[in-house]
């Protein structure tokens, strides 16, 4: 039976388009914040390091994806993502609720709770809502950490900060009483030369409307296949030892959580 050269042509344009399509959805954007170490940092050379970093890439390897990384302000991350400047987010977001009116998430890669972080010589003993009352506690703005100062530590005077930097910052010249952020944050910079001015004064409660269930890989409202295929991948390198290799270079326990 003769095939006329029309429809040869046709089916040719249909299977090259389908082919773009693939390629197209094969090369992933991901967008980062680079000031949020351990587990994003853009270094003086220009390089991209940190538990995120190598999650992602360990995600797309997984995914087979051509994964380039870009940079982006933390206030402006999800604009930026809606805008489509990347097409998903690495950056240790919250999958909350609030955000979930604006974008979809994976399925979760960690989930550690919030700390707080005082002066050593602080007259403060105990991680409390009310230890805070009167004094100020810095956050980064536009956070989960944020928010859960303002919802639950009304009597302390609340400063929110553009970056991690800029709180770590003001704790070390004693503009601040404290600090809230993640746990695993915290603690990673008291290891740190900067961070031997302070101790950790404990964890808080996870309030679960507040903080979310994780840390999720964000893409835009309604990409459910891209989300999908990241939370696919999440359990593949779970299941495979990729995580726990990446997990033991960063951590001495399961940032997974329960």
């Amino acid at each position: 039976m003769r095939i006329s050269k029309r429809i040869m042509l046709a089916a040719s344009a249909a299977a090259l388009a389908l082919f773009s399509t693939q390629a197209m959805a094969d090369k992933i954007v991901i967008g980062t914040e680079g000031a949020y170490p351990p587990f994003n940092n853009l270094e003086t050379d220009g390089t991209l390091t940190g538990f995120d970093i190598d999650i992602a890439k360990a995600l797309c390897e997984e995914m087979k994806a051509e994964c380039t990384f870009v940079t982006q302000d933390w206030d402006g991350m999800i604009p930026a993502l809606i805008a489509k400047k990347f097409d998903a987010i690495i950056a240790s977001m919250s999958i909350t609720e609030e955000r979930k009116q604006q974008i979809d998430f994976s399925k979760k890669y960690y989930n550690t709770p919030p700390a707080i972080v005082v002066p050593k010589d602080s007259d403060l003993t105990e991680a409390s809502y009310e230890a805070f009352d009167g004094k100020s506690l810095g956050a980064q703005s536009s956070t989960t950490h944020g928010n859960y100062a303002e919802a639950h530590m009304k009597g302390a005077d609340i400063k929110l900060y553009p970056t991690a930097e800029e709180y770590k910052l003001d704790l070390v010249n004693g503009r601040i009483d404290g600090a809230i952020d993640d746990v695993v944050v915290l603690s990673e910079w008291l290891k740190t030369d900067e961070g031997a001015c302070c101790k950790m004064l404990g964890t808080l409660p996870v309030d679960v409307a507040i903080n979310g269930e994780g840390i999720g890989v964000a893409v835009r409202k309604g990409e459910t296949d891209l989300a999908d295929r990241f939370s696919n991948a999440i359990a593949a390198i779970r299941d495979n030892g990729k995580y726990q290799e990446i997990n033991a270079k960063y951590f001495p326990f399961d940032v997974y959580g329960e």
